[in-house]
């Protein structure tokens, strides 16, 4: 699934309008044309404003049919009044400002990054459910599946976050867009080849090496199942190949390690080959405030454990060398990102980390999360790690010093080890309490990545926070913000009517082949703010990925191009929107015995839903582009 799919639209000079629009689509075009039902004002100075330019950027995409390159200006004389040129209309309605939602402005990214909200999944290399699925590094690549582990989603496709964990078996850990992970011990990390010739990094299990020539290398995988792994060199080279292919944003790698010294120092030496002149350079200060994504271009970053440089001090290593007269103790250390341990004090404890390594993580330094008052969490290149449990039990305990703590530095959530149907939980919760990097499960196409489309469609990766939702900042903007989740972005009114005109193209649900069996409805949900959310009480659900909080559907239609004749949706008087962090979710289902399959969705934040006669895109239910569209006409107040 991507957020940077361009959908194409048709070339009406070399199609006719028959074969561009199914009947029923054309039916209602032709009546808006007549002035039956015609636009409102706004939209028809809109329609002037795009006949008037070249801008048919593509929305939607028809095989076989791009664009004509000799498509001139338009005259700016054409008249908005009724009735309308039908071409015109057309080519207004299958033009980006015909669309439902709303093309983005340029983003400032001029702010330190932890005042964005960034593309992320979770266990990327996974390619389904988190116990016996294949992994593959297609997903780093894939425009169409993101996931990953460190913060994953697909790279072609805008996801800014991967998630890696490395192991040896060698294996590995990771995270900015596609699928992960989990922990082993390593009894030994060198190797050995096989006495019968086969690929020694094929052996399920660590082994020695008497030449130097052969070395084993670490493998990414999800620790403790049944899922396959796939080489820490194979990611690092599909990230390098398709990290800024469709944008130069910065891209952040998670890693979970769990591999010993001696394959840490191999993991250090790929990285630093495989991504030469992508890195950060190691920093010789320590961080007073981060860098901006525009500061950071082309750049990978690395968030990894943070282990402080080792201190010569002669008396304590004299120390250290005499036997103890006491009991001996045993220590061990995890590199998962819930046991990661860090801290500012001035003391050294064992880490199972090596320091080269850890410093590659420059301004993503992943520190064990104790507290919101421990002393690193006010350091400012520093990354906690909360599983969405954790994150709703400090919700609970310290919500507005969460908040607070989520302007200036950066915070990841990810979802519960027990989903192990690679389910996810709600991001809008999380996003709504300043969270900028919420990792999602991309092998599954739910409500939690359906939200995310919404959030992330079209931006590159990165989405500005709210105003009241920033931090720190710099030159030309103001200062730092104090409000509370309550009071930090205008909460209103909303009263919402959608009337469904037309399907076209409607995808079937996988695996269907028979259109005259399809029976689709449209089911639109809104998701809101909860009042628990801002008042800091046990939120319902616990922040699991649900249905919208007010939802409706239509009455069911037949065939991929359904008529539903103007069936109204409406969301009447629904108190405490804020429209940058709420969405409006399309889903097309087929009407059957038992389950609703579902055939193709859309999700458009609300303040990016535009108002007036529009064409919502559909993405399949593989989260893949579409041709099919709905022919809608959207009224929005917000008082």
């Amino acid at each position: 699934m991507t957020t940077q799919q361009a959908f194409s639209t048709p070339d009406l000079s070399a199609l006719s309008l028959s074969q561009t629009f199914s009947p029923t689509v054309l039916t209602h075009l032709k009546s808006i044309a007549s002035g039956r039902h015609p636009l409102p004002a706004p939209q028809l100075q809109e329609l002037q404003s795009c006949l008037s330019t070249v801008n048919h950027d593509i929305l939607s995409q028809v095989p076989n049919h791009a664009p004509s390159p000799q498509r001139q200006h338009k005259p700016a004389n054409h008249t908005t009044k009724f009735p309308l040129d039908l071409k015109d209309l057309a080519e207004y309605m299958t033009s980006p400002q015909g669309y439902a939602m709303m093309p983005l402005v340029e983003t400032d990214l001029s702010y330190p990054i932890s005042n964005y909200f960034i593309n992320s999944s979770h266990n990327t290399y996974l390619t389904g459910n988190q116990l016996y699925s294949e992994s593959s590094t297609d997903a780093y690549k894939n425009v169409d599946v993101w996931d990953g582990d460190e913060k994953a989603s697909s790279l072609d496709s805008e996801a800014k976050v991967e998630e890696k964990k490395h192991w040896f078996r060698p294996h590995f850990s990771r995270s900015p867009s596609a699928r992960h992970r989990k922990p082993f011990s390593e009894k030994d990390d060198s190797i050995a080849p096989s006495s019968s010739g086969a690929d020694p990094l094929s052996l399920p299990t660590p082994w020695q090496s008497a030449s130097t020539a052969v070395r084993a290398e670490p493998r990414v995988l999800h620790g403790y199942t049944l899922t396959k792994e796939v080489s820490f060199r194979e990611v690092c080279v599909a990230i390098r190949e398709s990290a800024f292919i469709n944008s130069e944003l910065p891209v952040i790698v998670s890693l979970e390690v769990h591999a010993g010294k001696k394959q840490q120092e191999i993991m250090v030496e790929i990285i630093e080959q495989t991504w030469k002149g992508m890195l950060v350079g190691p920093s010789t200060d320590e961080c007073e405030q981060l860098p901006s994504p525009v500061e950071l271009r082309r750049k990978i970053l690395i968030k990894v454990k943070y282990v402080a440089p080792e201190k010569v001090n002669t008396k304590a290593a004299m120390k250290a060398t005499r036997p103890s007269m006491g009991r001996r103790k045993s220590s061990s250390s995890s590199s998962s990102d819930s046991d990661n341990q860090g801290s500012v004090d001035a003391k050294k404890t064992k880490s199972s980390i090596i320091e080269s390594l850890s410093a590659l993580g420059v301004y993503t330094r992943s520190y064990h999360f104790k507290d919101l008052s421990a002393p690193e969490s006010t350091v400012p290149c520093h990354v906690f790690s909360l599983s969405e449990k954790k994150f709703m039990d400090v919700h609970e305990s310290h919500g507005p010093t969460l908040f607070s703590h989520n302007r200036n530095y950066l915070m990841r959530a990810f979802p519960a080890g027990t989903r192990v149907t690679s389910s996810n939980l709600d991001p809008a919760v999380f996003w709504r309490k300043g969270v900028q990097i919420v990792a999602l499960n991309w092998q599954k196409i739910d409500a939690g990545v359906m939200l995310n489309e919404g959030m992330f469609a079209g931006s590159g990766g990165w989405v500005l926070k709210p105003r009241g939702y920033r931090g720190q900042s710099r030159g030309q903007h103001s200062g730092i913000s104090d409000e509370s989740q309550a009071d930090a972005i205008p909460h209103k009114q909303l009263s919402l009517s959608i009337e469904i005109l037309a399907g076209q193209d409607l995808p079937l649900p996988i695996g269907d082949r028979k259109p005259d069996g399809f029976s689709p409805y449209v089911k639109c949900e809104l998701h809101v703010e909860k009042p628990a959310e801002r008042s800091g009480a046990a939120i319902e659900g616990g922040g699991r990925s649900t249905n919208g909080e007010y939802k409706c559907k239509t009455r069911t239609g037949h065939g991929m191009g359904p008529d539903f004749s103007g069936e109204r949706v409406v969301f009447l008087d629904v108190p405490g929107v804020a429209e940058e962090l709420s969405f409006v979710r399309f889903k097309i289902q087929d009407d059957e015995i038992g389950k609703d399959d579902l055939a193709a969705w859309a999700c458009i934040r609300l303040d990016r839903l535009k108002e007036g006669y529009r064409f919502v895109q559909l993405l399949n239910a593989s989260g893949n582009m579409s041709r099919g569209m709905l022919l809608v006409k959207i009224s929005k107040s917000l008082v």
